[in-house]
């Protein structure tokens, strides 16, 4: 590296907490100012998310106290959502002038609005959930609902792997509005989610279910389709009570709950051709690329000055 022009950022991307000492150490010699994007905690991860640490542990303490240590190092703290910036700074001790909020948003060269497909009027609606199964999503809420549906016809497809789908396919035992699909190339996601009519997001109970916009769901709404998820402080605050925003939202947990909003769309089908264009502006309006672009844009202004 020593051949190479000094850069005018160190970014240190997300899921690399051990690399923000060295980088921060070399940033430093070199009067460059340090970008960190951590995406998740490794305490949340831990302690909240996984529960493998008790919060009061010898254990947890001192995971909390290493990576409070990191979140000082940097100029600038990339956050995926609000709630998110807010947590690294109440719990991790970032200065919350310091965080910046950048969405994941979706690759619009393959994420792209489509029309939804003529279907008969008694043909099943597809309800589709896909994910890696973990209890962040609440896959097992999904099966719950299938079970207590109650309306027209819909089918529940349930689409990836990971560590809850042996337990949901036990969980959906006997029904047969319910099926499971393995994981296909990526490239392949978008067809996938736009055969469906309706998309679902994530329904976990965890803290971390609360702070997130999920993958899955900018992907969705990027594609036109309107998406039933829980409800969470990490969205737009205008999205939460907004009424035609392609967005459905239930409680966190409540398969009675997610039964009910499948029913009253599927009751209502002639509607959804427009709750997809609204969940397409959504997308643009909020979550698109140019949107994503402006808000980096904003993150990086000024971290010149830091060190000048």
């Amino acid at each position: 590296m020593r051949g190479l022009p000094l850069p005018d950022l160190v970014w240190v991307p997300c899921f690399r907490q051990r690399d923000l000492v060295a980088a921060s150490r070399w940033a430093r010699s070199h009067d460059i100012p340090l970008a960190f994007d951590p995406l998740i905690s490794s305490y949340d991860k831990q302690v909240d998310e996984r529960g493998k640490l008790d919060a009061g542990s010898p254990r947890a303490r001192k995971l909390l106290a290493w990576e409070q240590k990191l979140f000082r190092l940097a100029d600038r703290i990339i956050a995926d959502t609000s709630a998110h910036a807010d947590y690294f700074a109440e719990v991790l001790g970032a200065d919350r002038a310091k965080c910046a909020v950048v969405y994941v948003g979706a690759e619009e060269a393959l994420f792209s609005p489509r029309p939804m497909r003529a279907r008969e009027p008694k043909e099943a609606l597809e309800v589709l959930f896909y994910g890696s199964f973990i209890p962040l999503q609440g896959p097992g809420t999904v099966i719950e609902a299938a079970r207590l549906y109650k309306g027209p016809p819909v089918k529940w497809t349930l689409l990836g792997n990971g560590p809850l789908r042996a337990a949901c396919e036990e969980q959906a035992s006997g029904l047969n509005n319910v099926t499971f699909e393995d994981w296909m190339p990526y490239e392949q996601l978008p067809a996938r989610i736009q055969q469906a009519d309706i998309l679902l997001g994530i329904f976990g109970t965890t803290p971390k279910a609360g702070r997130v916009i999920p993958n899955k769901v900018f992907q969705s709404l990027a594609c036109g389709r309107p998406v039933v998820t829980r409800s969470a402080g990490a969205y737009p605050d205008h999205l939460a009570t907004a009424e035609n925003s392609g967005l459905v939202w239930v409680q966190a947990g409540d398969a009675q709950g997610l039964a009910d909003r499948v029913a009253d769309l599927a009751a209502d089908r002639d509607t959804l051709p427009q709750l997809g264009l609204a969940a397409g502006e959504t997308s643009r309006h909020n979550f698109s690329e140019s949107v994503v672009r402006n808000q980096l844009g904003k993150a990086l202004e000024g971290l010149r000055a830091v060190r000048d």
